[in-house]
């Protein structure tokens, strides 16, 4: 199954560099556009599975990006906005704006909604995921997980864990990354901890610490899943 996409669209070179860069780096494949008109033809031609959008565009209104894009396909969007008020916030939702961002923003937390756009707004059927010709499955909704057919029982961390790493199969995550997804932005405990929930979580699904099948350790780095997604 191919990687996600998303479509950012704002007329600041600088704000698509590097909202591109952090989305590339969490597993998502990235187009880009300048204009309204551009991104409704790479829209039209991509079909993206979600847009950023920023409302203040050279050409077109976001206003009215947005709601040609809607006529397009119900596609996922996040606009950008350098307006604060309630009330802008609240005509944003009602023309179809998924969620928003107020300029300026962190490029961490619109990786963050991104990803929980897209969990939230992802197919009938979508929350469970197979991988080694279906061994693992998760259920993203019932937050089960069930390994050769047995179910486990893993703690709120360990299921959050795995999930973490299952949502981009392949892609290496930091102890930082991993304690910020499992236990919040806030949250300031060492990151070593996240060993000790690596060890608990491979001693449920039977990995050999030695040669771990499916958390995988890169040396100075994180963690990864090893196996692949069915589909």
């Amino acid at each position: 199954m191919g990687r996600a996409s998303v479509l950012v669209v704002d007329d600041e070179r600088k704000i698509r560099d590097v909202v591109a860069r952090y989305l590339e780096a969490a597993g998502f494949a990235v187009l880009v556009a300048d204009s309204g008109q551009k991104a409704l033809e790479v829209a039209a031609r991509a079909a993206p599975d979600l847009v950023v959008l920023d409302l203040m565009l050279p050409d077109l209104s976001g206003e009215e990006v947005l709601r040609s894009i809607r006529t397009l396909a119900e596609v996922p969007i996040i606009v950008l906005t350098a307006k604060a008020s309630e009330e802008d916030r609240v005509a944003n939702l009602r023309q179809g704006a998924d969620d928003y961002l107020v300029k300026p923003f962190s490029p961490r937390e619109l990786v963050a909604r991104v990803e929980a756009v897209l969990r939230r707004s992802g197919p009938p059927g979508a929350g469970e995921l197979a991988f080694d010709q279906g061994r693992l499955t998760i259920d993203r909704e019932g937050r089960g997980v069930m390994v050769d057919g047995a179910g486990l029982e893993l703690t709120r961390t360990e299921f959050d864990l795995l999930f973490a790493l299952a949502n981009t199969p392949g892609r290496v995550f930091s102890r930082y990354e991993l304690l910020n997804r499992v236990q919040g932005s806030d949250y300031e405990g060492y990151e070593r901890t996240i060993d000790a929930h690596v060890k608990n979580l491979r001693r449920k699904l039977g990995d050999d610490p030695r040669q771990p099948h499916f958390v995988v350790t890169v040396p100075g780095v994180g963690y990864k899943l090893g196996v692949s997604r069915d589909g």
